[in-house]
């Protein structure tokens, strides 16, 4: 198995980072595209709930606890630092076609920045940075132009069309 490529989704704090994603999943699944997705947290998560059974494995000193069932798992793993993007899609996403994220905008990889202006004066990429920081393309309903592809809020279909062609999945 290769290692899928990865498209990071970028923008400022409520910029519809995760809305323009639920438009764009479906739309890439209808076209026949196994995808996964990683969400950013800078700041840490708890996905264990106090009392229940992971958690209390957890907490007697587990350092890895996997909950599994015959339509999903889940994996909670201790690690001594951040893995980067490539090391989580060669661990965790072998078996998928794209690996989608949101957030990682300080990353190496390709990024689609979600831009409003209703939300933020400026976007997050600056034209004079977008091949710098990789920047495929801009999803926004203002009039910029980042000297990038630009892409409507609602035009998941199309977005998911050209990461197609892009990476030839």
């Amino acid at each position: 198995m290769t290692t899928p490529p990865i498209v990071c989704i970028v923008g400022k704090k409520q910029s519809g980072k995760t809305t323009f994603l639920e438009k764009l999943l479906p739309a890439l699944k209808k076209q026949g595209v196994r995808v996964g997705t990683i969400k950013h947290d800078m700041h840490g998560f708890s996905m264990d709930h106090e009392g229940k059974d992971t958690w209390r494995h957890r907490q007697a000193g587990a350092d890895t606890v996997c909950i599994s069932s015959p339509n999903q798992v889940a994996l909670i793993k201790t690690v001594d630092r951040e893995l980067s993007l490539p090391e989580l899609a060669e661990i965790f996403f072998q078996d998928q076609d794209l690996m989608l994220t949101e957030g990682y905008y300080n990353s190496d990889q390709p990024k689609i920045e979600i831009f409003r202006p209703e939300a933020h004066a400026q976007p997050l990429c600056e034209a004079d940075k977008a091949w710098t920081k990789k920047l495929l393309a801009v999803v926004t309903d203002a009039d910029i132009d980042l000297g990038v592809p630009k892409f409507g809020l609602d035009d998941g279909e199309e977005v998911a069309k050209q990461l197609k062609e892009w990476f030839g999945l």
